[in-house]
């Protein structure tokens, strides 16, 4: 009842649906995390495995392996197919908040990949939270991504220099943030990734109010609130500073003018603006707020705010968005901030998609076309590299 799904949206009727279900899980785990059962995101994981989650036998022209990478768990996805030569690779990491998510929930993403494009796909089993905090998340995907760099020839077959990190909403996050590491690192022993692949990020949470954020506030799979409690959680934990973040009170008045400068909705292509959007008040900001969060700030965590020099040395990129989720301007000004760079972008707009819809790709009665178009779109891509 708390859903807002445009017509425009395809299969509304079963993304209602899907709403429904995630809405009652997350009720049960409440009430079982208040009787003391288990905590209410173990529930919903585990609801998850059992239940939406089914692994398919390995299907012809692919092998698969589970590794660890320095102790990260990790899948392997190798065409069998004859190779003239060393083939590309993928590093990919899931979405999910930082919080869900995990290697089965992306098989069959990355089975598609790997086999369609012909690429050696690894996909990253990084540490959630709430259990574990930032960076330890970005630390695991820093792990497998050097392990794999490392051996990527010797032991895979894999040309070093044509692997790219990629990943789904937090998982492109942190894909992104990556990139800006290594680059600020400037370690020269490994090949530095060739480019990065986002599938509609999350990309900045000095902003909760965009075009985007006002007009999907209520689209399912991702409510406007729901993104601040992701932050919060991959950071500390805090989540009674949601509401502080949605008013934006974080945000310390010296950095306004830059952060107003990259996010401007004028930054935006017209059409979308034209579900409409209102001009938000400035919030009072507030030190306290500020300092409990201030490292969601920083490039790691919010890739988008980063200075210019660190934009700048960022690789080819390339950014799906959808039109119906909370986060589509945040991977729309990413790409003029790199564009105004000079920086190579490709960029891929689903019209009637919604935010979550790679997750619902070849699962059966979960299918939505428009999951096809996206994995495809990444594939076309990955075939360019």
């Amino acid at each position: 009842m708390n859903s807002d799904i445009p017509r425009g949206v395809a299969n509304s009727g079963k993304l209602h649906m899907v709403h429904g279900l995630f809405v009652g899980l997350a009720i049960v785990g409440r009430i079982l995390d208040r009787l003391g059962i288990c905590q209410q995101v173990n529930f919903v994981r585990w609801f998850v495995a059992c239940f939406l989650t089914r692994l398919r036998p390995v299907p012809a022209g692919l092998r698969v392996k589970d590794l660890k990478f320095s102790e990260v768990p990790v899948r392997l996805y190798e065409p069998t197919a004859m190779c003239d030569g060393l083939r590309r690779g993928l590093v990919y990491f899931h979405g999910g908040g930082w919080v869900l998510g995990n290697i089965d929930s992306v098989d069959e993403v990355c089975r598609h990949i790997a086999k369609e494009s012909e690429t050696t796909v690894v996909s990253v089993g990084y540490r959630l939270a709430p259990e574990h905090r930032y960076p330890a998340q970005l630390d695991d995907c820093e792990t497998a991504l050097c392990h794999f760099l490392s051996a990527a020839e010797a032991e895979f077959s894999v040309d070093a220099n044509r692997v790219a990190v990629g990943g789904d909403s937090t998982g492109a996050n942190m894909a992104a943030a990556l990139c800006q590491r290594l680059a600020r690192t400037e370690v020269g022993r490994l090949p530095f990734p060739c480019a990065q692949v986002l599938i509609y990020p999350t990309l900045q949470m000095a902003d909760f109010n965009l075009p985007s954020y006002q007009q999907n506030h209520a689209v399912p799979i991702l409510f406007r609130g729901r993104m601040a409690f992701y932050f919060l959680q991959y950071l500390n934990g805090d989540v009674s500073l949601c509401q502080d973040l949605l008013e934006g009170i974080h945000v310390p008045t010296e950095l306004k003018p830059s952060y107003k400068e990259w996010l401007s909705p004028s930054n935006l292509p017209p059409e979308f603006l034209a579900r409409g959007h209102s001009e938000i008040a400035t919030a009072q900001y507030d030190a306290e707020v500020y300092h409990a969060i201030k490292a969601g700030l920083e490039h790691e965590v919010s890739p988008l705010l980063a200075d210019d020099a660190a934009v700048r040395k960022t690789p080819p990129t390339f950014i799906l968005t959808c039109e119906y989720d909370v986060l589509r301007d945040d991977g729309i000004l990413y790409r003029k901030r790199l564009l105004d760079l000079k920086k190579d972008v490709t960029w891929r707009h689903v019209a009637d998609g919604f935010h979550g819809v790679i997750n619902f790709f070849n699962h059966g009665w979960l299918t939505f076309p428009s999951a096809a178009h996206v994995v495809d779109s990444v594939v076309d891509y990955m075939r360019t590299l």
